[in-house]
């Protein structure tokens, strides 16, 4: 697709990779409105990018139903759902897991993700074209020790990723799934600090690249999932 006018949601956009996406996709002359939870972080990166901003917790649908009655609306149209937005928590072992935890981080990885890519997908396959791309992980792929309750929401993120392949490829909607390894980011930091970059580990910056590759290929093509690893993170 031709990313120039095109006109993008991210959800998760104040941070990490939803930012540096942002960036990147505006630099290329898209349009932009990122989304988060917390108002003054949306409003300084908004206007530090130059994109539209709205506030939204996908955990909520009332929030999700806003964003896409008034959000789109101001955005122009929606051609790209950047499915970014999910939290961390939750890590310890079977007989320790908080399903409450569980609950909370499901609520925003797994239903909050289906929410926002659902109504996506009604605008897409009214106009028979668009893009969702789901940031999952390598955590989609194989679990791990203490992994239970993160790993599991994202093995169900990359299970909808297929099941949404499936539906909208007759429609020509086009649904990715980016799985980066671990990248320094406010993702998992209670304080939701930005994490600096380490020289050994993925950037932000380069999964961005990644994703807007991805978009840039030919309508008529599309690459269902990609993993990005780290040469040495050890």
């Amino acid at each position: 697709m031709k990313i120039e006018g095109s006109k993008v949601l991210i959800t998760g956009g104040s941070s990490g990779i939803g930012k540096a996406t942002a960036k990147l996709l505006k630099s290329k002359g898209a349009d932009v409105l990122i989304t988060g939870r917390d108002l003054q972080k949306l409003e300084d990166v908004a206007r530090e990018l130059g994109v539209l901003y709205m506030q939204c917790d996908v955990a909520k649908e009332t929030e999700v139903a806003q964003l896409f009655s008034e959000g789109i609306d101001k955005l122009g149209g929606l051609d790209v759902l950047l499915n970014n937005a999910g939290i961390g928590a939750g890590w310890g072992t079977l007989d320790e897991l908080d399903l409450d935890a569980m609950r909370r981080l499901y609520e925003i990885n797994v239903f909050g993700a289906t929410n926002v890519a659902k109504h996506a997908a009604q605008i897409f396959k009214k106009q028979k074209s668009g893009n969702i791309i789901n940031i999952a992980s390598t955590a989609s792929l194989k679990g791990y020790a203490n992994g239970s309750i993160y790993a599991s929401s994202k093995f169900a993120l990359r299970g909808l990723t297929q099941c949404w392949q499936a539906e909208l490829r007759p429609y020509n909607v086009r649904v990715f799934q980016v799985n980066p390894s671990e990248v320094p980011t406010a993702f998992g930091a209670e304080d939701r600090k930005e994490k600096a970059d380490v020289d050994n580990k993925l950037s932000a910056q380069e999964i961005a690249h990644v994703i807007c590759s991805q978009l840039e290929m030919a309508n008529r093509g599309y690459v269902p999932e990609v993993t990005i690893h780290a040469t040495n993170p050890f």
